[in-house]
């Protein structure tokens, strides 16, 4: 018997993979009572097995509704949900089809023609997300764009400083802006990693920081060690604790406005805050940095490399890495200079070689005309040529006798 009551309500009392459940029935009839027990099995039964038993009609509003209060979303699944929702709330989510997919692709392009493949890409993205978190709770049994395909997004030039921008840039950003600058060329952290960065993290006897939080799991906690720089600026500004970038003791969340004034100010051009991330990789790149460091310092994902879970770069490699940039960064000014002499030496270098070879040329062929007059073989040459004009005459002469020879034959032949 697992039916008990207490009260004037009956309770269910009943085992599952050695675990005791007890529901309250909610009502005093013995009748009612076992129909809602026999329930109560079979839903426990399900979950067991996994049986989904899901609304077909359920619409993708709800299914948003649920995904944002499970806590699974992020910050970019909200910003994303803003142009779904308009398209999408009120179909059924097992509606949602690959063509109406690409009817949201047109209808965002008619709106605004200047928006990128990339960025409905994400749009679809968060969707499909959606969906696939959806059936993991079995709200729905599949997921209808499991095998939908993305448009090809174009590859886009990514802007790099040169080092009289960085210069320009650094005289015109002030406070809390010239730091944050610094501390992206000179370690490649991004915006959020900067002014996430605490006091605590910065190890000074080692000259070594450690990333307080980063973007990707690989990132956490990462070493990279200080340039001369970066450590210069520290050591004026170094505190116990707190944070390493603040504005008056607060915390710096944006800094659009601040980056704009800077960029005018300097008199470069637009450029994004995280292209110094894109300089920083670059400039190790040009220094001869192998891509597996580069990506250590700059807390990349090791994609899906097979080797990726042996690999392991120990600082001492990071901190060739980083002298490595640093002797980069010095070398470049003096390059600037060698390149324009260099140039005008090879021009004049390259017309002296042609003069001197026009002049060998004039010369050689003058002697050649000499050779052929009072050289040791001129006699005989000229013997040679007055054979052959005797030969010509010769050949001119027969055909006449030839002609004579005829006309005495005929007179000899009509005359009697």
């Amino acid at each position: 018997m697992s039916l008990f009551k207490r009260g004037d309500v009956w309770w269910a009392y009943f085992y599952r993979d050695g675990l005791r459940h007890q529901y309250s029935t909610g009502t005093s009839n013995r009748r009612q009572a076992e129909t809602v027990e026999a329930k109560l099995k079979e839903e426990v039964n399900n979950r067991r097995f996994q049986i989904v038993e899901s609304d077909p009609h359920i619409a993708f509003s709800e299914l948003a509704a649920k995904f944002l209060e499970s806590g699974s979303a992020r910050k970019h699944h909200k910003y994303h949900l803003k142009f779904l929702l308009p398209y999408f709330a009120e179909l059924e989510a097992l509606r949602i089809t690959k063509s109406l997919a690409e009817e949201f692709r047109s209808t965002r392009k008619q709106r605004n023609p200047a928006i990128k493949d990339a960025t409905i890409n994400r749009d679809l993205s968060v969707l499909r997300h959606i969906l696939y978190w959806s059936v993991d709770e079995q709200l729905i049994v599949s997921n209808p764009l499991a095998r939908m395909r993305m448009a090809r997004e174009r590859r886009t030039r990514r802007q790099v400083l040169s080092v009289a921008e960085e210069n320009s840039l650094l005289a015109a950003a002030t406070n809390h802006l010239h730091g944050m600058v610094i501390a992206a060329l000179d370690t490649g952290m991004r915006r959020g990693e900067i002014t996430s960065q605490r006091w605590e993290d910065v190890d000074f006897s080692q000259r070594v920081l450690f990333v307080t939080r980063s973007k990707t799991p690989e990132g956490e906690s990462r070493e990279i060690p200080l340039t001369a720089r970066l450590h210069e600026f520290l050591v004026a500004r170094r505190k116990g604790e707190g944070l390493v970038i603040d504005f008056h003791d607060r915390p710096v969340r944006i800094v659009k406005r601040t980056w704009k004034t800077a960029l005018k100010n300097a008199q470069i051009r637009h450029v994004r805050f995280h292209d110094l991330r894109h300089t920083f990789n670059t400039r190790l790149m040009e220094a001869g940095v192998l891509q597996e460091i580069r990506m250590a310092l700059m807390g990349h994902s090791s994609g899906s490399k097979v080797h990726s879970i042996y690999t392991h770069i120990e600082l001492p490699v990071k901190r060739d890495a980083i002298r490595k940039l640093e002797q980069w960064v010095k070398d470049q000014p003096q390059q600037m200079k060698e390149k324009p002499d260099a140039n005008s030496e090879s021009e004049r270098s390259e017309t002296g070689q042609s003069s001197s070879t026009g002049n060998e040329a004039g010369t050689q062929s003058l002697e050649e005309k000499v050779a052929r007059r009072s050289g040791p073989g001129a006699s005989r040459q000229a013997e040679i040529r007055d054979r052959r004009d005797g030969r010509r005459a010769e050949g001119q002469a027969a055909p006449a006798s030839e002609v004579r020879r005829g006309q005495k034959a005929v007179r000899g032949r009509v005359e009697p």
